[in-house]
């Protein structure tokens, strides 16, 4: 009988490493990817997968091997550290990705302010008397207000995010609806309306949608098509969760991530690296910061994805502190 339990609990204790490690192996890995995927398209390095190729040089097997090593620390750092289990292993990623999400949320409405406030200076011909022509000029062009005005909105906006506690959710959609409140005034009773105007609304709106995604899945709060779910043991639905999240959830958000970023020409990379704006004159240069909204979207979602399938396992194995139990008031 001792045996048994013993084996019991050594197959568990393979399990519980198993999941740190293949959920800190993956973070751990789009750490490099990202820094890799800039490397290779920004500045001209071959990209690790050149190795199988004919054109490998020493960069390729650097990054290849910096792949190597980052995944590797990540196995032994969870060989080093039995203690931590799965529930603290995913609360510490969830935790760090709120930071994420927070920073996200205050940068765009550093920049939907202080973007909205150049372009009505500029439309109502008020931005040359207070910066002067030259300024209004290069004010006029992406390529300068991206790297000059945004730029510095999303530093400041990491400073505020790592010393908040908020994620700030209905402050963002309170603005919305002020912003759409201020259109409906300004069209119907002063008969004035700017191309501004519908872009902040957009712009904001678009980031509620998107960032609050991992948060929303961190409170269990999407929809879920329950058919057989709901009168299913914990154990049986942290399994199900579990697998679901790994054949699902991460793979879609890796999809997402590889179709926008992987080349120059890629949906998002191409217009956030060329600071791409619409052609609607006097509006709001954030079109590039809208595109990559999308991949702010998969990185945040794959981050809780990973802290969710460890949740999920821990849920299988029954141990203490189940989320479980929220999912009936969240549905």
């Amino acid at each position: 009988m001792s045996l048994d339990r013993a084996g019991d609990i050594s197959s568990q204790s393979r399990l519980v490493f198993v999941t740190r490690a293949f959920g800190w192996a993956i973070l751990a890995h789009f750490a490099v990817w990202m820094v890799s995927n800039i490397l290779t398209h920004s500045y001209g390095w071959p990209g690790a997968a050149s190795v199988y190729g004919e054109t490998a040089t020493a960069l390729s097997y650097l990054q290849w091997i910096v792949y190597a090593i980052a995944i590797g620390l990540a196995i032994v750092w969870v060989w080093r550290s039995p203690s931590v289990g799965l529930r603290k292993d995913a609360a510490a990623i969830s935790d760090f990705n709120a930071v994420l999400v927070r920073w996200a949320f205050f940068a765009v409405l550093f920049i939907g302010l202080a973007d909205m406030a150049i372009s009505f200076l500029r439309v109502e011909g008020l931005l040359e008397s207070i910066v002067g022509k030259d300024l209004t000029l290069d004010l006029g062009r992406s390529a300068f207000r991206g790297p000059w005005v945004h730029v510095p909105m999303i530093l400041l906006a990491l400073l505020v995010a790592l010393r908040s506690k908020t994620l700030g959710f209905h402050w963002l959609a309170l603005l919305i609806v002020i912003a759409e409140l201020a259109i409906v005034i300004t069209r119907f009773v002063f008969s004035y309306e700017q191309a501004f105007m519908g872009d902040l609304v957009r712009f904001w709106y678009a980031a509620l949608f998107l960032f609050a995604s991992a948060y929303t899945l961190l409170e269990e709060g999407h929809v879920r098509v329950d058919i057989f779910y709901a009168g299913l043991q914990n154990k049986t639905k942290g399994f199900l969760n579990a697998i679901s999240t790994i054949l699902l959830g991460i793979t879609l958000c890796w999809t997402i991530i590889i179709v926008c970023l992987d080349g120059k020409g890629s949906i998002v990379y191409g217009p956030v690296v060329n600071f791409e704006v619409s052609q609607s004159g006097f509006g709001m240069y954030v079109k590039y910061l809208m595109a990559s909204f999308l991949v702010i979207f998969a990185i945040t979602m794959l981050i809780q994805f990973v802290s969710y399938m460890m949740e999920s396992v821990a849920d299988y194995r029954d141990e203490p502190g189940t989320r479980l139990n929220r999912e009936v008031a969240a549905h």
